[in-house]
C-alpha cells in the first residue's frame, strides 16, 4: 500500500489485526502479516483468545502435527485447558488427531483438512502404525525378480559384453511400472516408495545402482541425471560384520540410544537376533 501514509497503514493493519483477519508473523527481516483463510475465519467466530492461539499454534505445525506437550509449552496454558480446547476444536472438525508411528500412544494435532506427512503416517509401509514386514519383502523379492529377468534376457541377447551390461539395467521408473502392473499394492506407490525398496537390495549386495545424464522431460530423471539398477550375483560371502544390520545400515550415524533411532527399537536387530 505505498499509496497510503505509514500512519494510515499502521491504523488499517491495527484494524484487521483487532478483527481477527490476519495473522502476524517475524521472520529474520522483520514483521510480515497474512491474510487469514475466510473459512476458518468464520469457524473461529465466537472463540475466545486461548482457542484461537490454540488453533493457530496447530495451523503452524502443518502436516506434521504437534503434540499436545509442545501446544502447552507454546502457549503456556494449563493441560487441563488445552484439553479441553482441543476436543472443543475436534467438535468443530478445524483439527484433528492423527496418531504417529514415532510413538504409537501419542498423538499429534493438526489442521482437519490436512493429509499427515509421511513422517507421521510412516507412508505405505505401515498400516494402523503398524510396519508391514511382509508387505515389504514381497516388494523386494519382486523387484529383485524383474531385474533378475532383465539380466537374464541380456545375457540371452548373445551381444557384446558391453551391450549386456548396458542393456541389463533398468530404470526406477521401469521396475515402479511393473510393481504397479501386478497389483500386489493395496496403496499408491510412488517412485519414491519403489527407490528405497530397491536402496535396501543394494544394502543387501543384490543390486548396484549407477547414474547417468538425461534429458530434461525424460521420465524418472530429476535434476538432469537417472539412477538404473541392475541385478548382481555376489561374487564371495560378505564378512561377518557386513551380515549384521549395523553394518549396512544407512542411518548408522543417527543411531543412538534414546533417540529416534536406537538399538533397542531397532526392528532390522530384533529380526537378525531372532533368526
Amino acid at each position: 500500500m505505498p499509496h497510503l501514509e505509514p500512519q494510515q497503514r499502521a491504523m488499517a493493519i491495527n484494524k484487521l489485526l483487532s478483527l481477527g483477519q490476519l495473522d502476524l508473523l517475524r521472520n529474520s527481516s522483520g514483521l510480515l502479516y497474512r491474510m487469514k483463510d475466510t473459512q476458518s475465519t468464520s469457524k473461529m467466530k465466537g472463540s475466545d483468545n486461548q482457542e484461537k492461539l490454540v488453533y493457530q499454534i496447530i495451523e503452524d505445525a502443518g502436516n506434521k502435527g504437534i503434540w499436545s506437550r509442545d501446544i502447552r509449552f507454546k502457549s503456556n496454558l494449563p493441560l487441563t485447558e488445552i484439553n479441553k480446547i482441543l476436543k472443543n476444536l475436534e467438535s468443530k472438525k478445524l483439527i484433528k488427531a492423527v496418531k504417529s508411528v514415532a510413538a504409537s500412544k501419542k498423538k499429534v494435532y493438526m489442521l482437519y483438512n490436512l493429509q499427515p506427512d509421511r513422517s507421521v503416517t510412516g507412508g505405505a509401509w505401515y498400516s494402523d502404525q503398524d510396519f508391514e514386514s511382509e508387505f515389504v519383502e514381497v516388494l523386494n523379492q519382486q523387484c529383485f525378480k524383474f531385474l533378475q529377468s532383465k539380466a537374464e534376457a541380456a545375457r540371452d541377447s548373445k551381444q557384446s559384453p558391453m551391450v549386456q551390461r548396458n542393456s541389463s539395467f533398468a530404470t526406477s521408473h521401469e521396475v515402479w511400472k511393473y510393481i504397479c502392473e501386478l497389483g500386489i499394492s493395496k496403496v499408491d506407490l510412488s517412485m519414491d516408495d519403489i527407490e528405497t525398496i530397491l536402496n535396501t537390495l543394494i544394502y543387501d549386495g543384490k543390486v548396484e545402482m549407477t547414474i547417468i545424464a538425461a534429458k530434461e522431460g525424460t521420465v524418472g530423471s530429476v535434476d538432469g541425471q537417472m539412477k538404473l539398477y541392475r541385478g548382481v550375483n555376489s561374487v564371495i560371502q560378505p564378512t561377518g560384520l557386513v551380515r549384521t544390520p549395523c553394518g549396512l545400515c544407512p542411518v548408522f550415524d543417527d543411531c543412538h540410544e534414546g533417540g529416534e533411532i536406537s538399538p533397542s527399537n531397532c526392528i532390522y536387530m530384533m529380526e537378525w537376533l531372532d533368526f
